[in-house]
Parts: C-alpha cells; sequence; structure tokens
C-alpha cells in the first residue's frame, strides 16, 4: 500500500475515461469516504447524488456544449454531485448548546462554512477515487444550466449544486491533457504560497 503523499502525486483531473463500469458497492465505498470529512458543529449539510445510469449520464450532456466535454461526460462510470444545504448550518447553530456559547445569538459566519466542508468532501471523494484505481475530474454546473440539471437529477431547492465529479477507468487523452491549465500555467512557487509564522514583515 502506497502512502498518502503517493496518493497525492497522482491527482489530476481526468476528463477521458474508457467508458467501462464501476461497480455500485466501489461507487458506495467512494460516497462514504466523502462523508468522513469534516463539517462545522457536526451540522450535517453535505449531500451527495451519485449518478450511475447511462441514460441519466446521456441526459446530463449539454447538447450546445463542444465535443471532448460530451466523450468526457459520456465516458465517465459515474457522476457524483456534491451538494450543500446551507440551513443545516443555522439550525444546527441555533440549537440551546451552540447559543450557550455565542450569547444567545447564531455565530456571526466569518466565510460560508457549508462550502468550506463541500470542498473537503470534495477532496476526499477524488482521493477515493484514486485509492480504488480509479480517476476523477471535477465540473461546475452554469448558472444557466443549473435549473436543467436540477430538473433532470429531481434536487430541491433548499440544496445547492457545488460541484460534479466525473468518476471512471481513466483513458489516455493527449488532446486533453494538452489543453490543461496544468500545461499551460506555471505553479507557483512553493515559498509564494508558504508561508511561516507571519504572512509579511
Amino acid at each position: 500500500m502506497g502512502s498518502f503523499y503517493d496518493l497525492l502525486k497522482k491527482r489530476r483531473a481526468v476528463r477521458s475515461y474508457t467508458g467501462e463500469r464501476v461497480p455500485r458497492e466501489t461507487l458506495e465505498r467512494i460516497a462514504r469516504a466523502a462523508r468522513r470529512g469534516p463539517n462545522a458543529g457536526y451540522s450535517q449539510g453535505l449531500r451527495l447524488l451519485v449518478v450511475d445510469d447511462p441514460e441519466v449520464i446521456e441526459a446530463l450532456i449539454d447538447p450546445e456544449g463542444d465535443e471532448g466535454s460530451q466523450r468526457w461526460f459520456r465516458t465517465a462510470a459515474a457522476h457524483i454531485f456534491v451538494l450543500t444545504r446551507e440551513q443545516d448550518y443555522h439550525d444546527r447553530y441555533t440549537k440551546p448548546d451552540k447559543l450557550a456559547v455565542t450569547g444567545g445569538v447564531e455565530v456571526v459566519w466569518p466565510v460560508p462554512f457549508w462550502h468550506v466542508d463541500a470542498g473537503a468532501a470534495l477532496m476526499l471523494l477524488w482521493l477515493a477515487a484514486l485509492d480504488e484505481g480509479l480517476g476523477a475530474g471535477v465540473y461546475g454546473v452554469p448558472v444557466e444550466e443549473d435549473a436543467r440539471v436540477r430538473e433532470l437529477l429531481g434536487i430541491p431547492d433548499d440544496l445547492t449544486i457545488v460541484m460534479g465529479v466525473t468518476v471512471g477507468h481513466p483513458a489516455e487523452d493527449p488532446d486533453w491533457d494538452r489543453a490543461s491549465s496544468a500545461f499551460t500555467q506555471e505553479r507557483r512557487a512553493h515559498e509564494d504560497v508558504v508561508k511561516w509564522n507571519r504572512w509579511s514583515s
């Protein structure tokens, strides 16, 4: 078994798959792993929607999208939607035990923790897919596509679609690789990103 750091070295955005199916039990393990992430106050606002029905996956494809994106979506074994319910956080932080330490009023959220927790779940999902020998890629649902995707998948209005994650057996696709940001953008220097003790002196 490799180390966590070995697993991280394998992480890349996969946008081309073989089309081979992934067993339901494997997808279930990946979904369970994503639920092991942190969640503020144990608010449990995370929701996951796993789409592995080929007909539904086909319906997800934007007919106006480019050929590469259509192939990416079509060849994935599954699309896993990371969703969050903001109200779960407000409900949790107005419970007596939380109000007792915040002076009787809901905490002032410095950032939207429901999105922070969803991001943590996303990375766990991605790493779990890698650990299963699979590839994964992420995409956002454009604002103009949100209503269509919600209707297709029956997603209620109180859930926010944070990201879609494609999962499957990766295929070589040099066209996508050459076009990816990792090949067109330089990685920032480590010392520009990581500072110690103070950001500036």
